[in-house]
């Protein structure tokens, strides 16, 4: 059904709905308020903005993501190599009259599968996200429609509908709000404010505030916790706020990581030279003699079979494995594989202040009364701690009159509990309000106990507009006369508090509050907050009867100034030392909070993220910076306050733009597309929303910045290991090549190593000490250097010339053993000996050379001997397995047979042994010459 004349006027781009009244509201939307939509407009408006539902865009299915694992270039190689391999033995078959089993072919086909599969797992891991979005819609709601109250499911809401919500309803439309009693609505997840929005149906407000200050409107994915309203639904589906982030998070496309890219680089480097080198043996060799193309071909598929690293992509994935499992011991658990990695390249670290930073606990830190100020020591909610003079560094005296009162107020005028749980002091109630009983258990003064002594029997609750609350407690004893018997104890703000005051305690006198003496407390106000410290202000008053309400006002005046209470959301002990460490390693900490400028700095400056004049840079001044204004601004800013969940996709963007690789935190669902922009994007697994968590590479289970630190360690020592396993694996790969290529030149017969060989080299003698190599464990120099370069290449750093240089090596030594092999087999043909045992020599050498590669490669600098063997058992293990399966080879006849190897005399396998020591000798002297030559350079 086409949509009628009137629909066709209802706005179609997005309307300020906060700035239009609500009759205006429903006048747009075609809407009324006592009876709704009619059935006709409801149809229409189906038609045309279809269902209230989130619209995932098409992505690739899991067939696809399959497929895609073969079109990696070294995998293609391979193939061809098998089909090729195969065709050769069918040939040869139906030239022999018989079947010749292709198990070269069938054993390269095995191993692309194999890595194809450990793709697919990696990478079909689908974003779930957006399926987390979904399930914070509701299901039913009620409203309005032709003029009657009725329930339908939440998809089926249209723009201009009339809903009706309650306290423990999720919101299921973005809406205006028509009416409301005492509605407030938490949209934490949305917004980032932990405490409920109180909502008013009346309020207009400007176009560009905030989306958190918008209280005439609802938004879809948030709950109400107490009140009731009728809502005007304003938008469905993909045009609510939470279908922005929606879209956010479907346009962010996932850059490779750093590894992938390195890994794609090595591919293709690795298959260019293959088959460069392949062409020149074929050719040069068919020009110096046609008669050898078939040996020729042969020798060509070992070659490919030998130049491509078929164990590396196992290795890979196992190491990144384990390096999930070590971070999950230091709470730090890992979503996506690759992400190990891209850790240890991590150059600037985005972090929230609160909870991350900080401990999530208030904890006072100044007191301020009319002839003391003292500073306050302590941890979190333990009641324990002394109070200082400012300049003082042993405790200065036992709590006086003035400070006793102040606490006082502070426990009675209080609603909070303060206790202990499985050995741990926590709060129960409002954290501002348990810092308070805190401070006060300092000074001996117990909450259960003041509260039996002086019993609250009144109270005058805050309010927005007083910013004050007070409590009225019985003072006089039962059967004990007073004129006074009740007293008053308020806090609050202390600008309006004291403008209520009229006297001030010294001592335990109340002298009359002068002017000075008001300046002086407004002055004392100002510096604690400058200092980044949430102020209170507490006063007090004898009453000789309990208020009434109309009364209440009056009550709060002619006050006693009790003092200034200073406290803050103090740092986490173990940040400081993880932030130096991050600064040694290289990386960039950065805070990003929506708490206040000066706290936010003065938090920043006690953690070292910044210094005492560094720029800081508010959300207000973030929107109106241009992304060129914000790039250049990214450098040097070390500190963003005030700002929104949807400014850490701006900022990210810019640090990525300027070349960096960031690590982004975050719990809001309004974080979801910053998170995945971020190289890293870091969740909480206490406080985060399960949007988040979805969207994130990592999630902190501790929720503590001092693990991402710990992550990036973790993460650097995985990237030192897979490149000291590549270089192992590579550099037996380039002799592998040299050595095939070499036996035509030298005129033998026959390859030296069969594409089953090579293929039991690469998995396994390979394969097995890499594997042990990737849990060596990490040197304390590793964050005492800067971070990587993401950009760099896999062979930078002399890695492309060390796998060059022992390639060379290897294949000398291999060349020269086969040279004289072949010889020494073919005149020595007693008792049956196969001629053809000088090619199982030549195999046995390459094996057991890289177990003494293995051993030696550990570290670049130190000599073995200067090692502990046994840090790294899994190397011995690995080592001393894979050599008794090489014999196993050689001397089983089953698999002699099934790998084409032959029997080897004691004296054979000795010469073997003897030649493949020469690599280690080899790494041990080159360490040597090294050191030599920075004492040379040094001298």
């Amino acid at each position: 059904m086409a949509p009628s004349t009137l629909s066709q006027s209802i706005p179609e781009e997005a309307t300020a709905w906060h700035t239009i009244d609500a009759e205006k509201a429903l006048v747009l939307l075609e809407s009324d308020r006592a009876n709704g939509l009619a059935t006709s407009q409801i149809e229409a408006r189906v038609e045309q903005y279809g269902t209230n539902e989130l619209v995932e865009a098409g992505g690739r299915s899991a067939f696809t993501i399959f497929v895609d694992q073969f079109k990696n270039i070294m995998l293609v190689m391979l193939i061809a190599v098998a089909i090729i391999s195969a065709s050769l033995d069918i040939h040869q078959g139906m030239t022999d009259g018989q079947f010749v089993f292709p198990k070269d072919a069938v054993a390269i086909f095995a191993v692309v599968l194999l890595n194809g599969i450990l793709g697919y797992v990696q990478e079909s891991g689908a974003e779930k996200a957006l399926a987390a979005l979904k399930t914070m819609a509701t299901s039913k709601v009620r409203l309005l429609r032709n003029g009657t109250l009725s329930e339908v499911d939440s998809k089926d809401l249209v723009p201009g509908d009339v809903i009706q919500l309650e306290a423990g309803v999720k919101v299921p439309a973005d809406g205006r709000i028509l009416e409301e009693a005492n509605l407030q609505v938490r949209e934490a997840a949305l917004t980032g404010e932990a405490q409920a929005a109180e909502k008013q149906a009346d309020v207009l407000l400007p176009e560009d505030v905030p989306l958190g200050d918008r209280l005439n409107l609802v938004f879809s994915g948030t709950e109400v916790v107490q009140g009731r309203a009728t809502v005007l639904v304003t938008g469905i589906g993909m045009q609510t706020e939470l279908g922005k982030i929606a879209s956010a998070l479907q346009s962010v496309e996932s850059e490779p990581t750093p590894l992938q890219k390195r890994m794609t680089q090595l591919g293709n480097t690795l298959v260019t030279g293959s088959l460069i080198l392949v062409a020149l043996v074929i050719i040069g060799g068919s020009i110096y003699d046609v008669k050898l193309f078939g040996q020729l071909v042969e020798v060509s598929l070992s070659m490919a079979v030998a130049v491509v690293p078929e164990g590396l992509p196992a290795v890979i994935t196992v190491t990144l494995a384990l390096g999930t499992q070590r971070m999950v011991k230091r709470n730090a658990l890992i979503r996506k594989l690759p992400a190990v990695e891209t850790l240890g390249s991590v150059t600037t670290i985005c972090s929230d202040k609160t909870g991350t930073l900080t401990q999530n606990k208030m904890v006072v830190q100044a007191v301020r009364t009319a002839t003391h100020t003292l500073r306050v020591d302590g941890d979190g909610y333990s009641p324990e701690g002394r109070f200082f003079e400012p300049n003082a560094t042993t405790e200065s005296m036992q709590p006086s009159e003035e400070l006793r009162s102040l606490l006082t107020a502070c426990v009675l005028c209080n609603d909070a509990v303060l206790q202990k749980e499985n050995g741990d002091w926590v709060i129960l109630g409002d954290p501002t309000e348990g810092a308070l009983l805190t401070v006060a258990a300092k000074a001996d003064l117990r909450k259960d106990d003041l509260d039996y002594r002086f019993p609250r029997v009144a109270e005058i609750p805050f309010s927005s507009e007083r910013k004050r609350m007070s409590a009225i407690v019985q003072e006089a004893q039962e059967g004990v006369a007073s004129a006074y018997p009740f007293k008053m104890y308020s806090k609050g703000s202390p600008e309006l508090t004291l403008e209520r005051c009229t006297h001030i305690q010294t001592g335990t006198q109340s002298v009359p509050l002068t002017p000075e003496l008001r300046q002086q407390i407004l002055a004392d106000n100002n510096h604690l907050a400058s200092q980044g410290l949430r102020v209170l202000g507490f006063a007090q008053k004898d009453l000789s009867e309990i208020p009434d309400d109309k009364a209440r006002d009056e009550a709060e005046r002619s006050l006693t100034w009790l003092g200034l209470v200073g406290m803050l959301d103090a740092p986490r002990p173990e940040v400081r030392v993880a932030v130096a460490k991050c600064r040694d390693a290289g990386i960039r900490p950065v805070m990003i909070t929506g708490d206040h400028q000066l706290t936010a700095q003065a938090i920043a400056q006690d953690l070292g993220i910044a210094d005492v004049g560094d720029e800081c840079v508010t959300g207000q001044q973030l929107q109106h910076m241009s992304q060129a204004e914000l790039e250049n601004a990214v450098g040097r800013v070390g500190v963003y306050a005030r700002v929104s969940p949807e400014h850490k996709l701006r900022i990210v963007q810019a640090l990525q733009r300027k070349g960096q690789v960031v690590a982004m935190t975050g719990d809001g669902v309004n974080d979801a597309p910053a998170l995945k922009q971020a190289d890293i994007g870091v969740a909480m697994g206490i406080t985060g929303t399960d949007v988040s968590k979805e969207a994130s590479d990592m999630v902190l289970l501790d929720d503590n910045f001092s693990t991402i630190v710990a992550a990036v360690e973790e993460g650097r020592v995985v990237y030192t290991n897979i490149r000291r396993f590549i270089r192992y694996i590579l550099g037996s790969n380039i002799g592998e090549v040299i050595t095939i290529a070499a036996a035509p030149i030298l005129g033998l017969g026959g390859v030296p190593l069969s594409p089953l060989q090579i293929l039991w080299m690469n998995l396994v003698t390979d394969g097995l000490p890499a594997l042990a190599l990737a849990v060596e464990p990490g040197r304390a120099v590793v964050m005492q250097q800067p971070p990587k370069d993401p950009s760099e290449s896999i062979f930078a750093r002399g890695l492309g010339l060390y796998m060059i240089r022992i390639g060379i090596v290897l294949a000398i030594i291999s060349i020269a053993l086969m040279a004289w092999a072949y010889d020494f087999t073919n005149n020595n043909t007693a008792d049956g000996l196969s001629p053809d045992r000088w090619k199982t020599m030549v195999f046995t050498t390459l094996c057991l050379a890289q177990m003494g590669h293995a051993i030696a490669i550990r570290s670049s600098s130190k000599l073995t001997i200067q090692l502990n063997p046994f840090s790294n058992p899994y190397l011995l293990a690995s080592v001393v397995l894979t050599s008794l399966l090489q014999l196993l080879l050689i001397y089983v006849q089953p698999l002699r047979s099934f790998f084409g190897t032959h029997y080897l005399s004691m004296t054979e396998l000795g010469v073997c042994i003897g030649a493949s020591a020469l690599v280690f000798v080899w790494v041990e002297l080159e360490k040597l010459f090294i050191r030599w030559r920075l004492a040379k350079k040094a001298g």
